[in-house]
């Protein structure tokens, strides 16, 4: 059996979506900038693109930009914004995906920027009476603070955390890659001036996102050399990838609902079966509503073969991971789990869901994990 439970990495391409894509990847190959009628097809589909996406997320279609994905979104929001706005602080935390959290320490390194980390509880919540502390003492000050964290799935509140943000007059720029598609995001009702997405992380393609400016801030471009974007992002668009964005957000937001529930039923089978069959695991991060219903992070007792866990598991065709993809080529292990001072001698798996997943799967998941991780319950 072949199980999938990295979808936190990249998801599959939804059919609907491909569907989608081909016209315009076989038929309507015009340049958007082009004059012609190639051309103009090309720029209506862009165009018709941002529109929806601007409509579910509730914003102007002037306020969405298309990028290649979340990591030069991230970058674009950050550098530009402080850059252009001469600011001199910025708060995040320790435990921020590394697009925001070297991007954030390269700008420190320059002597920008003064770099504060905002406290965390060994779950991952923010303290927001230690960033209102922070911003009590540092005027106009970027605020870079993830949706939902990627490896450990804790989420923030970003109306609460928008709300202590517009006191203090800061910017708020929120890593939104883990949750777009998963939650329907009223961004009028939050006091954010940047979110972030890349499409395949809600089954839509590789190498396109997008970022959100809100009409409150304006930047300069992060990429020159052509008109593209509205003078904000040069170079020829990747027409087809965003025609998939958009209907893959389409499709998340119409079938919302349902997802949540699969999904939701999916991870707590599955926590419920590791926490009874394999005594002394811990769970990283939050659970209930305080978590992102499509992660599961699960600490697990150090055992003979535990160094070889994620390789044992794929051989047996289950697909998990040890953190974040972008971080898989390291050897120093979870920033997020150190960080939180977790056991890192302790092998830290973690488990992602998507729709496509069944209670079969998460089934022999568990019972193949069982099998790697040998614990004698009588000293457990």
């Amino acid at each position: 059996m072949k199980v999938y439970l990295d979808n936190a990495a990249t998801t599959p391409l939804d059919e609907e979506v491909m569907n989608e894509m081909i016209p315009w990847m076989r038929d309507n190959f015009g340049n958007p900038s082009s004059i012609h009628t190639y051309g103009r097809k090309s720029r209506s589909g862009i165009e018709t693109a941002r529109k929806s996406v601007a409509k579910l997320l509730n914003v102007s279609p002037a306020e969405i930009f298309f990028t290649s994905g979340g990591t030069e979104a991230d970058n674009m929001a950050i550098v530009q914004c402080i850059t252009d706005h001469k600011l001199t602080h910025a708060i995040t935390t320790p435990i921020e995906h590394h697009a925001v959290l070297h991007t954030l320490e390269v700008l420190e390194k320059k002597g920008i920027i003064k770099l504060s980390y905002v406290r965390t509880d060994n779950n991952g919540n923010v303290d927001l009476n230690h960033l209102n502390e922070l911003l009590s003492s540092n005027a106009r000050s970027f605020v870079s603070l993830m949706h939902a964290n990627n490896e450990i799935g804790t989420l923030l509140d970003l109306e609460a955390c928008g709300k202590i943000c517009e006191k203090h007059n800061a910017i708020f720029h929120s890593d939104t890659v883990q949750t777009m598609g998963h939650y329907a995001l009223d961004l009028k009702k939050i006091n954010v001036h940047f979110v972030t997405c890349a499409a395949h992380k809600f089954h839509g393609p590789k190498g396109v996102g997008f970022l959100y400016v809100s009409n409150k801030v304006q930047i300069s471009p992060f990429i020159n050399g052509g008109a593209q974007e509205r003078n904000m992002r040069g170079g020829t668009e990747n027409l087809y990838g965003i025609i998939g964005l958009a209907k893959a957000l389409e499709i998340c937001y119409r079938d919302l609902d349902a997802h949540q529930h699969h999904i939701s039923e999916i991870k707590s089978k599955m926590m419920n079966m590791i926490l009874e069959k394999i005594p002394g695991t811990e769970i990283n991060g939050e659970t209930g509503n305080k978590s992102l219903y499509t992660v599961l992070n699960v600490l697990l007792p150090q055992t003979k073969g535990s160094e070889m866990l994620l390789f044992n598991l794929d051989i047996s065709g289950v697909a998990a991971s040890g953190g974040s993809a972008c971080s898989s080529g390291s050897n120093v292990g979870s920033h997020v789990l150190r960080a939180l001072g977790k056991d890192m001698s302790r092998p830290a798996v973690r488990f992602s869901f998507s729709k496509l997943n069944t209670i079969e799967e998460i089934e022999y998941a568990v019972k193949k994990l069982c099998e790697f991780i040998t614990v004698d319950t009588a000293t457990a």
